[in-house]
């Protein structure tokens, strides 16, 4: 980044509410959070407001944030409009864009944006604060689950139109 080695280190729960009571743990030590919901998939956007409240009782203060709407490679199916999205991205002062994991748009410039919002964070002087108790360090492996049908081959269905 600007010439600079930046180490990002990704935890991915994939939402998945068996993880809630261990990521708790990972928001403390975070300087940046990425929350992803499925453009194709309402209940996915609407339960942001869940998560951006974990994120603000567990992680500190000034944790930088960035919404990301995936798959958006599926036109046909999808239900969340960028608009609709980035509004509410910009209400909440959080940076926003679309991604496609299948196609790969816009994954890297997801991390390389949370990257380049920490390193503008630090530069500026504002500090990784944590007003909450201090707490152990966490060293761990990556959670990885399998997911029923995910494959090298893809879903088999690819596309929707």
């Amino acid at each position: 980044l600007e010439g600079k080695t930046i180490k990002l280190q990704i935890w991915d729960t994939a939402g998945q509410e068996r993880f809630r009571t261990i990521t708790s743990s990972y928001y403390r030590g975070a300087h940046g959070i990425i929350i992803v919901y499925d453009v194709t998939d309402q209940d996915s956007f609407s339960n942001m407001h869940l998560w951006l409240e974990e994120i603000g009782r567990y992680a500190s203060e000034n944790v930088n944030k960035l919404i990301v709407g995936n798959k958006n490679d599926l036109t046909c199916k999808k239900v969340v409009d960028y608009t609709t999205a980035k509004e509410y991205a910009d209400a909440l002062e959080v940076p926003f864009l679309e991604t496609s994991a299948k196609t790969a748009t816009n994954v890297e410039q997801a991390f390389v944006t949370m990257a380049a919002e920490i390193k503008n964070r630090v530069g500026s002087g504002l500090p990784h604060s944590d007003s909450r108790q201090p707490h152990p360090r966490i060293q761990s492996a990556p959670l990885r689950q399998g997911r029923a049908g995910a494959g090298e081959g893809g879903d088999g269905g690819a596309g929707c139109c």
